[in-house]
């Protein structure tokens, strides 16, 4: 007998964290200043997604298939921010055009000109040492991991 009390929390998850997580990125860019780099605009499509698969699985069937794209939307939020994070840590290379000032060999002018507004590989601001895209990675995955164990148990 399928666990009913486990797909509801899984839909509960699926649409609640993706909205909290959304809401505290706007919180901070409007309210505080914390404007977005490239990277984090990334991070935030997928939630996008996941809340309007989450939203399509409280009231279209099938209901399990629908969390789970939201799920996967989650984990690929998470993933990004796994690999932000990395970039602003120093732990490898980001994308260029996010975080280099001036390539080697080019007009510096115009690498200036053309270089974004909001670099992706600072961290404009942290809470116990982990950024915000540190923080996506952490709450992200482990969100989209507890809703595939919650959908696996309403099975």
């Amino acid at each position: 007998m399928p666990d009913n009390s486990s797909l509801k929390l899984a839909k509960r998850l699926a649409l609640v964290v993706p909205v909290l997580l959304l809401a505290g990125a706007y919180i901070s860019q409007y309210g505080f200043g914390l404007y977005p780099c490239e990277m984090c605009w990334w991070q935030r499509w997928p939630h996008f997604a996941a809340v309007i698969f989450a939203a399509l699985g409280m009231i279209a069937a099938p209901k399990r298939m629908w969390i789970a794209l939201a799920a996967i939307g989650i984990l690929v939020s998470g993933l990004i921010g796994g690999f932000h994070a990395g970039v602003e840590y120093g732990w490898w290379e980001g994308i260029t055009g996010c975080t280099t000032t001036v390539p080697e060999g080019a007009n510096a002018l115009d690498a200036v000109i053309n270089a974004p507004l909001v670099r992706c590989d600072r961290a404009p601001w942290d809470l116990l040492g982990v950024s915000l895209a540190g923080w996506n990675f952490i709450v992200s995955t482990g969100t989209a991991i507890a809703i595939f164990i919650l959908l696996g148990k309403s099975k």
